[in-house]
């Protein structure tokens, strides 16, 4: 590995991985299992389904681990490889019937680790969310949520700026039109 962006302790951690080291990679997982975790929820709507994939996600990377190249950050790595599992995950499930999403987001609300949902708002922002086309959702899922660059978001996804900019322009669109009759505060 050449030079790495990201901090020298997670560089140190990677190498300490690299050489077999599981306590290093669980180090690994311990900072990002939080924002892996919401970043699937995000996308699934589902707990049991965001876990499964954070897991697999975190499987996958750790496979994967010698093709890091440390051009970017390890945790925008990560993120590619979380987001493509969810983008697999929702291209199999092809768009949820909407009593089982629903159930989903108000499960969700009862028990969950990545914040829950304390009210009817953020009910209906989850399952507003939950109803945009797959690549905007990742697009707002990355840029507004994990406060991601468009350009950090891109090298992600694998495509431009300008289409990461496109998508979560469309997104913050359909997401109006499927908030508007929400209550506005007075500006």
């Amino acid at each position: 590995m050449a030079h790495m962006a990201g901090s020298d302790d997670e560089f140190k951690l990677i190498e300490q991985s690299l050489s077999g080291d599981p306590e290093a990679y669980a180090a690994l997982v311990h900072q990002h299992q939080k924002m892996i975790r919401a970043m699937t929820f995000r996308m699934t709507g589902s707990l049991d389904d965001a876990e499964e994939l954070a897991q697999d996600a975190f499987l996958r990377a750790y496979q994967q681990l010698d093709s890091f190249g440390g051009g970017s950050k390890f945790s925008t790595w990560l993120c590619k490889i979380a987001i493509n599992l969810s983008l697999d995950w929702r291209r199999r499930e092809n768009r949820r019937d909407d009593i089982h999403s629903k159930w989903a987001v108000e499960a969700a609300a009862e028990n969950n680790p990545v914040g829950g949902f304390p009210d009817e708002l953020s009910r209906r922002v989850q399952d507003a969310l939950n109803r945009l086309p797959t690549k905007q959702r990742a697009a707002i899922v990355l840029t507004i949520y994990e406060n991601q660059s468009h350009a950090e978001a891109a090298k992600t996804l694998g495509c431009t700026e300008a289409t990461i900019s496109w998508r979560v322009f469309a997104a913050r669109q359909k997401l109006k039109r499927l908030l508007k009759d929400l209550p506005h505060e007075p500006a």
